[in-house]
Parts: structure tokens; sequence; C-alpha cells
């Protein structure tokens, strides 16, 4: 016999997601991950019997409920269902389902909405850190339309801006988690690679593409096609969980740590073709950056890891800081994605010495917030079966 449970469907920036209100399904534990399993139609390549839609953007899950807190105003748990294989990842967050948390408190009237514009405040119980939203909301009503665009998806709506306020450390606890800017990673058949692992929003290994046999610009399709490419920064992202603690074997990665770290391929400022055949000159941006995601290229480039790359190029000697375009505005660093152009910030703090640092500063500096704009969209209420 079939079940039921109310949800509704939300594109958050790049990525869509399935909410759920967490008192209306079951707890944390093998339950609640065999539960999302079967609405998203996993593991199955097209996930044809589930909600799904066959991409790591689009086989996400956002759980809320009303927050006991005092600092926030509704808990949100971030998922991430595989698709082919029978595993649910909470490491970390996704920015993008986090700009459409707001707008969805708003809608289910977690939080009452001003007028003009509201504020949302959502406590992230995956990496335990705090996001401000803020909704346009004319006539205390949630606002989908205006004239902000984001690459990646088409047309224009109102913006969301989101800021995630002390964000290093998010799944590590700190922003260098090696202790280093830079860490040597012997890889097969290559050698040692030098990355800069940093954990800011979500934990990112970066890599130069020039390191990697890539020019930087490749569209997803052109990364994925090569097998050889695909193992090679699977390798460098699974040596990069081991030495996290992750996984005891870098080669259990895609299985048991495939969401984080994230896998990062960066290059100076390049004229880019999008996957819309567009062109952007290298004018017009900071960096260049190619993303991974669930073993794959991302279609475009997660808010995360935009906003991890941001606070990785202010901080000296990582392989970001030595390929941005400088001068740069740390308040607007203007990433290249195979999808256009995404600009984030952050706002740090050097210190005088080493010794002011903690857990959340490193390399002299502290990550005091990070910020970026993104549009959502409610995209259906109702019933899924299960």
């Amino acid at each position: 016999m079939q079940k039921e449970v109310s949800c509704i469907i939300m594109r958050g920036g790049t990525s869509k997601g399935v909410f759920f209100e967490e008192t209306n399904i079951p707890a944390p534990g093998e339950k609640r991950d065999q539960f999302l399993l079967r609405v998203m139609g996993s593991p199955d390549l097209r996930q044809i019997d589930g909600l799904g839609g066959a991409t790591s953007t689009t086989s996400k899950v956002a759980i809320i409920a009303k927050s006991s807190r005092e600092d926030a105003d509704v808990d949100y748990t971030f998922a991430q269902v595989s698709i082919d294989k029978p595993l649910v990842d909470y490491k970390g967050n996704c920015g993008n389902i986090s700009s459409a948390v707001g707008p969805y408190a708003l809608e289910m009237g977690h939080v009452e909405a001003g007028e003009g514009e509201s504020l949302v405040r959502i406590y992230n119980t995956n990496t335990g850190k705090i996001i401000l939203s803020r909704v346009q909301t004319p006539g205390r009503r949630v606002s989908y339309s205006g004239d902000f665009a984001i690459a990646g998806v088409p047309g224009t709506a109102a913006p969301v801006v989101l800021q995630f306020g002390n964000p290093a450390g998010a799944v590590t606890g700190t922003l260098l988690p090696t202790g280093k800017v830079v860490d040597h990673l012997h890889i097969t058949g290559l050698g040692d690679v030098q990355v800069s692992i940093v954990d800011v929003s979500n934990p990112l290994v970066f890599v130069q593409a020039k390191d990697v046999g890539l020019q930087g610009t490749e569209l997803p399709d052109q990364i994925d096609s090569s097998k050889r490419t695909l193992d090679l920064l699977e390798e460098i992202r699974g040596r990069a969980a081991e030495m996290l603690g992750f996984v005891d074997n870098w080669q259990d990665a895609a299985a048991m740590s495939p969401a984080v770290p994230k896998m990062t391929i960066i290059s100076p400022p390049q004229t880019c073709t999008t996957v819309n055949g567009a062109s952007i000159d290298s004018s017009a941006c900071d960096l260049t950056g190619r993303m991974m995601s669930m073993q794959k290229t991302h279609k475009t480039y997660a808010l995360t890891g935009a906003l991890c790359t941001a606070a990785a190029a202010v901080i000296p000697g990582t392989v970001v800081n030595q390929v941005i375009r400088r001068p740069f505005d740390a308040g607007a660093i203007r990433i290249v994605h195979p999808g256009g152009l995404m600009p984030v910030g952050v706002e740090y703090r050097i210190h005088a010495d080493d010794s002011a640092g903690s857990e959340d500063s490193a390399a002299g500096l502290s990550i005091l917030s990070a910020s970026g704009y993104r549009t959502a969209r409610l995209l259906m209420k109702g019933t899924v079966y299960y």
C-alpha cells in the first residue's frame, strides 16, 4: 500500500529540491534515509520512479522545522541524495538550496512577512552555522518576480540575499583543516600535485587546471567524457577526504563521502564560452572555476563553493590566491563558470600575528562572513506517494 506525505518543490539558485516539514517524515536514521531514497527514486540513474531529476543538482532535499534557538527562525537540514547508490549524504550544506529556505519559511508561515523585505534567520544543522536570508516581500507576500538574473537560470527573478556568518570550519571545524595553505598529494600516474584545502561554508579541495592537464575553460561534457580526467580528479578528491578523516582509504570516498570535500579546478581569468554558447571576456572576471559534484562536473558553480573560493582567494599562498586577478575586490569576486558569471564576497579580518587565530582563523586572518545573491521560485505544493 502506498503512503503519502506533503511536500513542496522549489528551485533555489541553480539547484532544485524537495522540501519537507521535519514533523512529517521519519526521524534521523536509517528509516529517514530509506524514505528519502524512495521518494527521490534512488538508486537509479534516471530516478524514474521518484521526484529526483537524475542530476546531482536536482537530487536534493531540504528538511525544515520551526527553530527553538533564540538566534534562528527555522532549522534547516540539507540532504544530498545519491542517484546511483543507496546513500544519503548530510555532510555540508548547499548554498543554492539555502536560497529557497527563506521563501519556504515565509510561504509556510514559520516567519511572518514584513513589508517590502523580510529577514529569515536560518540555522543549518549540517554545519552548525546561521544564515541570514533577505527575501523580497512586497505587500507582505513572497515575490518571485524581478529583474535580477543569475547564470544558469533562464529569465529574471527577485533577488535573495544570503549572508553566511562565521562560515569557516563549517564541516571540519577549521578554516584550513590541514593547517597549511598548500598541501602536496601524490597522485597515481601524475606525481605530486599542489592543492589547497579550505573549509568555508563547505570544505573544498582546490587544484590549478594546468597541474591536471586542463586549460580550465572546458565545459562539463568535455570533462565528463574523459574517464581518465574523472578518475584523476576523484583520486585527488579522495586523497583529500582521507587527509580530512572522512574516509580511511581514499578509494572509498566516492561511496562513503561523495559530496565533500568538493573538487574544484581553478585557473586565472580567461575568456570562456558558456554552455549556452555565450562568450565572456577575461576582463569581466577575476577567476575561472570548474567544480565537481558527485563525481561529475557541475553544470554551473555551487554557491557554497563560490563562497569558499572567495575565502581561499584572500588567504595568501593558496592555489586560488596564486591565480586571482590583481587587484581584486574581496567584496565582489567574479568567478566565471560553465553557466556564466557569479559574483560573491567575503569580509575578513587580518591579525597582527597568527597567535590571534583560533579554530576559525589561519594564515593570519579570519573570515567574518561570506555573501552571495541568488534567486528562488516555488514550483509545486502537493503530495508525494511512496
